[in-house]
């Protein structure tokens, strides 16, 4: 299938034509599956899947090394800048988590960005061609491994510190299903050798929790001190702007017009018998309405903004505390007096 890229990029297309050509598509490809279910599942899964032990080892040991990197950088630099700058304690407890998730994604999309436009491959351009010369067990290029293992083992430490040591929010339980199924496509496109589609999605979605995380440090930092920081204020309100503009033109326009039709119609065109179809396209769906959700989210508080309803900026993931009550504190946490939490992982 190389010569299908000969003739040049394929335009971009409308989400009409994604609707069209991409549902009628997937009606084709289960019209035609004749010996679809859990037989074809298994040996599907046998014939295509190459996931070694040792490979998912590293991954787990990547996971463990994130969890301990993390509680490390804590302890030892984010919660020490945080009362340098004399921050509130409510910022001052909610910082490190920003400043982590900000360093780990503005690395991350730094180096998606490189592959994709440093490193020769055509991906952004031509989403199509990631399925031009897929084979079975075919050969992962070793930089493209490397952005795999980060990302891998990074989502993997995510599950956990949503559950254990990230705030609790009002889509906390959406965003375990967001690491979950993120997971589970980053490792099985990893497995069928889709990881060529697998960049273009990271780089799709990673851009948006970069200006997330900037926006939540400046909103923390403005305040330090007992008093207004106006660089900080306007850093803010220039990082919710451009979050808000990326999130719709990354996830919600670029993500299905790029990623979602080359998976659900150009790549039954290159390889027609490719195994797992309905597989990753339905999660690639699933993942492309959680970022609606979190889009409607976003309308909301700038309707909010807008309208005087909210006259400081902050992050609109948060549980009031008129909204929904506490968490109890768990058992290694203990209350200090300036109304901080003590917590014995870090």
């Amino acid at each position: 299938m190389a010569a299908a890229g000969s003739a040049g990029p394929e335009p971009m297309p409308s989400y009409a034509q994604l609707v069209q050509r991409g549902w009628g598509s997937a009606l084709a490809a289960a019209r035609g599956c004749a010996d679809c279910g859990w037989g074809l599942a298994r040996r599907g899964l046998a014939e295509h899947a190459h996931l070694a032990p040792p490979e998912l080892l590293l991954l787990a040991l990547g996971a463990l090394g994130w969890t301990v990197l993390r509680s490390a950088a804590t302890s030892r630099l984010f919660r020490p800048l945080a009362k340098r700058c004399r921050l509130q304690p409510r910022d001052a407890a909610k910082m490190p988590e920003s400043a982590w998730k900000f360093l780990f994604y503005l690395g991350t999309w730094s180096y998606s960005t490189y592959l994709l436009f440093g490193a020769d491959y055509p991906f952004f351009h031509d989403p199509p061609s990631v399925f031009y010369d897929w084979k079975t067990g075919m050969a992962v290029p070793r930089d493209i491994a490397v952005a795999y293992l980060l990302q891998g083992s990074f989502y993997g430490h995510s599950i956990y510190a949503t559950l254990y040591l990230d705030a609790w929010r009002k889509d906390s339980v959406v965003m375990l299903v967001h690491h979950v199924v993120t997971l589970v496509l980053i490792v099985s496109s990893y497995a069928f050798r889709y990881h060529k589609v697998g960049i273009l999605v990271l780089f799709l979605h990673d851009i948006s929790d970069v200006q997330l995380e900037f926006t939540k440090l400046n909103v923390y930092f403005k305040s330090r001190g007992g008093a207004h920081q106006r660089l900080h204020a306007l850093a803010a309100d220039l990082g919710c702007l451009s979050f808000c503009l990326s999130w719709f033109w990354f996830r919600l326009y670029w993500f299905p017009l790029k990623v979602l039709y080359a998976t659900s119609y150009c790549s039954l065109r290159s390889v027609p018998d490719i195994p797992f179809y309905f597989f990753f396209n339905v999660l690639l769906l699933l993942l492309t309405l959680m970022n609606l959700y979190w889009f409607l989210y976003i309308v909301a508080f700038a309707a909010k903004v807008l309208t005087g309803q909210v006259r400081e900026l902050k992050d609109v993931r948060e549980y009031d505390t008129a909204e929904a009550p506490s968490p109890k504190p768990r058992k290694a946490e203990k209350p200090l007096r300036n109304g901080l939490v003590k917590d014995k992982r870090f």
